[in-house]
C-alpha cells in the first residue's frame, strides 16, 4: 500500500524558513520522481518542485526558484522542501506527490504570518 506522510508545516513569519519532509512507504521510493505541490484557499494546486529519482534533475516554479531547495534521501525514503525568505504567499497546504501524480499525502499546513 501506498503511503506519502508529510510533516513540518507550521506558522512561521515572513522572512522565516521551514522544512518540510515526506516519507514515502509501499513502493520501491528510489525509482520514482517526486513533487511537491500547494493550494491556498480558493485557488488550484500549483506544482512548487520536482525532483528526479536519482535527485539530479530538478525543477522549481518561478515563484519559489532561489527561496526554495527540493532534495530527497533513498536511503530513508524522504523527500524534502527547506523553504527559505517564506512570504505570506507561500501560505497554502503543500502536498507531496509520487510523479505521476497518482499518489498524494494527506499535506500539510504552511501559514505566512506577522
Amino acid at each position: 500500500q501506498v503511503r506519502l506522510v508529510e510533516s513540518g508545516g507550521g506558522l512561521v513569519q515572513p522572512g522565516g524558513s521551514l522544512r518540510l519532509s515526506c516519507a514515502a512507504s509501499g513502493f520501491i521510493f528510489s525509482t520514482y520522481a517526486m513533487g511537491w505541490y500547494r493550494q491556498a484557499p480558493g485557488k488550484e494546486r500549483d506544482l512548487v518542485a520536482t525532483i528526479s529519482a536519482n535527485g539530479r534533475n530538478i525543477y522549481y516554479a518561478g515563484s519559489v526558484k532561489g527561496r526554495f531547495t527540493i532534495s530527497r534521501d533513498n536511503a530513508k525514503n524522504t523527500v524534502y522542501l527547506q523553504m527559505n525568505n517564506l512570504k505570506p504567499e507561500d501560505t497554502a497546504v503543500y502536498y507531496c506527490s509520487r510523479v505521476p501524480g497518482d499518489y498524494w499525502g494527506q499535506g500539510t499546513q504552511v501559514t505566512v504570518s506577522s
